[in-house]
């Protein structure tokens, strides 16, 4: 237990500790250990690789010497007794010969039971490496006739001496290129975060002053299109920003309007109490007229909340939307009730928000309710997702048909009218928001036509439905 805990808590600060470090660092670091672990699974291949070589001919130079002597007559034609040492003795070379299981005096320490074996006739040769005296030889036995065999050994002095100055240089090549490595990587990671630290930079920049400033892009890689990325991003909250301040700004002026009416409203009538009162007629137009600025300014908020809601994560499913015009035609119907309703509405399936869209299609007709003369007919058609309003009214004018859906837009004519001029601008926004459109428009008898298109698919099988209430 105690072991585990150990471990888990040297895991904790070793990942604290790394965090720490800046991913230029943690790039360099990387970049070498791979280095490092390559140069050290190459060195040690080249190391086996040579060590074998080495190995594998001088055995086969021992083998071609013992060869040579057996054909001269060494083991063979001598007798043990009367073969002088110096005779076995060449150079580096060690010679001994076995017969009938002796040995030459003084070599006992090369022959083994390998070396018996093949005087004995089990084996044609042997080979193996013997430490004698604190030093390997490589040592090779070879038949040399019945009962016979010849023994050579040579000392593996000069092959350890090479292969030790091998390693050392593979030591010496692999330090040096793992700190080429390191050194290189930590150039490479230095330039090639170089965007990341301006965009770190650029956010700081944002956090600390509120300034979207763009940054300039470099190049066409990944960190290019970040900060493309990077870029659209500060666009696009610059331009939020901005329509914050443009709404915050606009609802203001709207709103001190209705404000200031109020106020001065209420205290024409804190006047009349402390001066004797006014007459009955005339204090219930007052109220009156402080009760419709009342409902003025609920309506005003009551737009700009539904405008400036943060809409947050979407909630989509299956609405008909024609089932969605007839309960918007039932409820403008009951607050006009002067104004008949025509419609045709064909069912019409599309993923989105009731609420937004019902919402949206309430103010197209409350708008054409609103211009409608007394006992006018206002037509609404839905077909293929479709949704047209007309009204009877004197429709828009070319001044004003392109900013009808402009926020707190209002025409001349509207000005004398109830409403807070965001109806419209209500109805263009849920038509982005599902991927539609809304336009503005004069129709064939000269009212307005308003046209909202949102996509989806009609409901299979079923009727077209239509209500004329």
């Amino acid at each position: 237990m105690e072991a585990a805990a150990h471990t888990r808590s040297w895991r904790r600060w070793l990942r604290e500790h790394a965090q720490r470090v800046s991913l230029a660092t943690r790039v360099s670091l990387l970049t070498t250990a791979a280095v490092g672990v390559t140069l050290a699974f190459v060195s040690a291949i080249i190391y086996v690789s040579v060590e074998s070589e080495f190995t594998s001919s001088l055995d086969d130079n021992l083998k071609l010497r013992a060869a040579a002597a057996v054909r001269a007559g060494i083991g063979t034609e001598w007798e043990i007794e009367g073969l002088p040492q110096s005779a076995l003795v060449a150079a580096d070379v060690q010679m001994a010969v076995i017969y009938a299981g002796q040995s030459y005096p003084g070599l006992e320490a090369f022959i083994g039971p390998e070396e018996k074996a093949v005087a004995a006739g089990e084996s044609s040769h042997s080979l193996r490496t013997a430490n004698i005296d604190g030093t390997d030889y490589r040592v090779v036995a070879v038949n040399a006739a019945p009962g016979k065999a010849l023994v050579v050994g040579q000392s593996m002095a000069n092959v350890e001496a090479a292969l030790s100055r091998l390693k050392v240089v593979l030591w010496a090549v692999s330090g040096f290129g793992v700190l080429v490595a390191g050194l290189l990587g930590s150039v490479v990671a230095t330039g090639g975060l170089r965007p990341v630290r301006r965009l770190t930079t650029a956010v700081e920049q944002v956090a600390r002053t509120e300034e979207l400033r763009p940054i300039a892009v470099y190049g066409h890689d990944d960190l290019a299109r970040l900060t493309v990325a990077y870029n659209q991003m500060m666009v696009a909250l610059n331009a939020s920003q901005e329509r914050q301040r443009q709404l915050v700004a606009d609802a203001g002026h709207e709103l001190r309007t209705p404000l200031t009416s109020l106020k001065t409203n209420i205290e024409l009538l804190g006047q009349a109490e402390t001066r004797g009162g006014m007459s009955s007629q005339a204090r219930l137009e007052l109220i009156g007229d402080v009760r419709a600025q009342l409902d003025e300014l609920t309506t005003l908020v009551g737009d700009l909340v539904e405008l400036a809601r943060d809409a947050g994560e979407p909630d989509p499913e299956p609405i008909d939307l024609a089932e969605v015009v007839e309960t918007a035609v039932d409820r403008v119907q009951r607050r006009a009730p002067g104004v008949a309703f025509e419609v045709v509405a064909e069912p019409w399936i599309v993923i989105g928000e009731s609420r937004a869209l019902e919402r949206a299609v309430t103010n197209l007709l409350d708008n054409a309710a609103k211009w409608s003369p007394p006992l006018g007919e206002v037509e609404v058609r839905l077909r293929d997702g479709v949704l047209s309003v007309q009204d009877a009214g004197p429709g828009i004018s070319d001044e004003d048909l392109p900013h009808v859906f402009d926020r707190f837009y209002r025409s001349r004519d509207a000005r004398r009218l109830p409403g807070s001029g965001l109806g419209l601008a209500i109805v263009a926004q849920a038509a982005q928001r599902h991927g539609g459109t809304v336009t503005a428009s004069r129709g064939p008898n000269g009212g307005a036509l308003m046209t909202l298109r949102i996509p989806g698919h009609r409901a299979e099988g079923a009727p077209a439905s239509s209500a004329n209430p």
